[in-house]
């Protein structure tokens, strides 16, 4: 089986006489034959690979719409999503602030609480003792009184005992 480019060189070599005309005629028209047959049978298989390419790309442009179109969803449905969790991501945030703030302004708070404890304690503690030095104090006036009282009753038996004398 000659190839398309034998049989096209094998032709310009007849028509340019280098081939010589003593061959046969019917050997020429078998070989002009089987050369377009075969070139019949490469046309054909380039034209089912063509068609192949075709049927691909077609399946290939239609598959690429289908990833768009599902490109597309995919991102108005990550937006959605994104749409529903802000919110919540703001709410929570906006708490989170407040719980940070509050802590901030509870810790000076619990310190002066503390602190005002101890003032308490302190205050609490000296105020006992200043009642009980108070109580000591009341207890020894008591007792000087009491015994202020003795002496000067005395000092007045004394005294009323001299004016009967003297009377």
């Amino acid at each position: 089986m000659a190839t398309p480019k034998q049989s096209q060189h094998e032709q310009r070599m007849k028509n340019s006489g280098i081939i010589g005309s003593n061959e046969s005629p019917t050997r020429d028209d078998k070989e002009e034959e089987i050369s377009r047959s075969a070139l019949n049978m490469f046309k054909a298989k380039e034209e089912e690979i063509e068609k192949r390419k075709m049927e691909v790309r077609d399946k290939l442009h239609a598959h690429l719409g289908r990833v768009e179109e599902e490109t597309k969803r995919l991102a108005e449905l990550r937006e959605e999503l994104e749409a529903i969790t802000d919110p919540m991501r703001k709410e929570v945030a906006i708490v989170r602030k407040k719980i940070d703030t509050v802590n901030k302004e509870l810790r000076p708070l619990g310190l002066t609480c503390q602190r005002k404890e101890r003032e308490y304690k302190e205050a609490i503690e000296a105020f006992n003792e200043k009642n009980k030095e108070k109580g000591q104090l009341v207890a020894k006036l008591m007792e000087l009184v009491a015994e202020s009282e003795k002496l000067r009753m005395k000092k007045l038996e004394e005294l009323s005992k001299s004016i009967e004398i003297l009377h």
